[in-house]
């Protein structure tokens, strides 16, 4: 009697993820990085994590409730220095900063995305680090800073959209209300995210719906991790409009994880800092996409197509042009 000898059973594939609520002390960036070495090797350590997700501008700071000396057609000399204190505080990439967090996850064999403020010349970019056991992987530029944000930081470029194969998972990133542009989103969708990590300052209880809402439609996990700031861990000589009571709270956290099918595994975090962590089920992406992929079998590119641009964009460009015969 012949027998048939059954398939090897299929091992479940797992990541352990954990997403960061907190703030650093704003305008002080060694303070900030020790900071967020703390916070992911705590992540690790009490969490299992592999994969480590701070929130948006948690290196350079998220200056909630400052105004620049700012208003339509008019700037003031102490905005100026005020900004001045900003640009100072945010970090190169390269740079020192950089070089200690990418020594970290390659000690600790984890991967990290870190929101930072990144310094460019005279420009500032919310930018989100790629980190991994392998260094320093690269980064997201933010696409478009939100209502004030704009007279602090500048546009990203499609030239930073990377998507990062960790060898278990594709990590994405998008930054706050990045997650509001339906084609970054389908963009992004496209390079096969399964995890989207979405560092942010946005509390409303409305975003939970956002995060809701995209962990359905990309058939993606949803990682969002988002500050916790008060007054006090704001300098006593800046001045928030939300007021100078030391526990007055400036942004309200929110940082949640949500499965592919939109279920929240962990989370919403409120009313203070503290440390998230879920285990995901990766074959929980093909169970989810099983009646759903957005730039796959549902996304009918005989009617809608996509064009996006990847080329750098810069105001100058040097070298030589070559001469005609003209000439």
């Amino acid at each position: 009697m012949n027998t048939v000898t059954p398939p090897p059973a299929v091992q479940p594939r797992f990541v352990t993820a954990a997403v960061v609520q907190a703030a650093a002390p704003l305008f002080d960036t060694p303070a900030a990085v020790a900071r967020a070495e703390e916070l992911i090797r705590q992540a690790v350590g009490e969490h299992g994590a592999e994969v480590v997700v701070l929130p948006e501008a948690f290196l350079g700071g998220y200056p909630k409730g400052l105004d620049f000396g700012i208003t339509v057609g008019s700037r003031t000399p102490e905005g100026r220095e005020l900004f001045r204190r900003y640009h100072a505080s945010a970090i190169d990439v390269p740079g020192p900063e950089v070089d200690a967090l990418a020594a970290l996850t390659r000690e600790l064999g984890c991967h990290a995305v870190v929101g930072a403020v990144e310094r460019k010349g005279g420009t500032l970019y919310c930018v989100a680090l790629f980190l991994g056991p392998g260094g320093y992987l690269g980064l997201h530029r933010k696409l478009m800073p939100t209502a004030a944000e704009r007279y602090l930081w500048g546009q990203g470029d499609g030239s930073t959209l990377p998507v990062i194969d960790t060898g278990a998972a594709r990590l994405g990133a998008a930054i706050c209300w990045e997650n509001y542009m339906p084609l970054f989103r389908t963009a992004m969708y496209a390079k096969g995210v399964d995890l989207w990590c979405a560092p942010t300052v946005d509390d409303r209880e409305a975003w939970q719906a956002t995060m809701r809402h995209i962990a359905l439609e990309g058939r993606c996990f949803v990682l969002g991790a988002s500050q916790y700031l008060r007054r006090d861990a704001l300098p006593a000589d800046v001045r928030p409009v939300q007021g100078d009571a030391p526990d007055t709270v400036l942004i309200g956290g929110g940082s949640v994880i949500v499965s592919p099918l939109g279920d929240v595994l962990a989370g919403p975090l409120r009313d203070g800092e503290g440390i998230l962590s879920a285990r995901l089920d990766l074959d929980d992406l093909t169970r989810a996409r099983f009646d759903f992929d957005p730039t796959g079998h549902y996304g009918r590119p005989d009617i809608f197509s996509l064009r996006v641009d990847e080329t750098p964009r810069t105001a100058v460009t040097t070298g030589r042009t070559p001469h005609t015969d003209a000439e």
